[in-house]
C-alpha cells in the first residue's frame, strides 16, 4: 500500500493532530464520565502541583490522573464502534463494554492508590 506523499512528514503531524483534537472534543462534548473526569482534573492537577514535595511527587500523581483520562477515552470509543454495529443486546458487546469499563476502574483504583501512598507517606 502506497503512503499518499501529500501525507508525509509535518502534514501529517498536523493532520493527526487535528483528528485527535476533534477526538477529545468529541469525548467532551458528548461523554459524561469524561466530563466529570475532566472536571476533577481543573481540580486535582493544581492539587498535585499544591501538594506533591517533589517535581517526582508531582508527575506521578498528575500522570496516574491521566491515565485514567486515557482509559476513558480507549473506554467511550469501544462503547461508541459497539454502538456503531447496532442496538440489538449480545453477549460479545455487552463483555466489550464491560471490560472498556473494567479498565477506567482499575486506573481510578490506581489513581487512588498512587495518590494515597504519595499524600500519606509517613516518611
Amino acid at each position: 500500500m502506497a503512503t499518499d506523499p501529500a501525507n508525509t512528514g509535518i502534514r501529517r503531524l498536523i493532520r493527526a493532530t487535528g483528528f485527535s483534537l476533534k477526538g477529545l472534543a468529541a469525548a467532551a462534548r458528548h461523554e459524561t464520565a469524561f466530563q466529570q473526569e475532566l472536571a476533577l482534573t481543573v481540580v486535582l492537577v493544581p492539587l498535585a502541583l499544591w501538594l506533591g514535595n517533589t517535581g517526582l511527587e508531582r508527575a506521578l500523581l498528575i500522570a496516574v490522573w491521566l491515565l485514567v483520562l486515557m482509559c476513558e477515552l480507549i473506554n467511550s470509543a469501544i462503547e461508541a464502534v459497539v454502538d456503531r454495529i447496532g442496538p440489538q443486546q449480545h453477549t460479545l458487546s455487552g463483555r466489550a463494554k464491560d471490560i472498556g469499563s473494567a479498565v477506567v476502574l482499575v486506573a481510578l483504583v490506581n489513581a487512588a492508590l498512587v495518590w494515597s501512598l504519595v499524600l500519606f507517606d509517613p516518611a
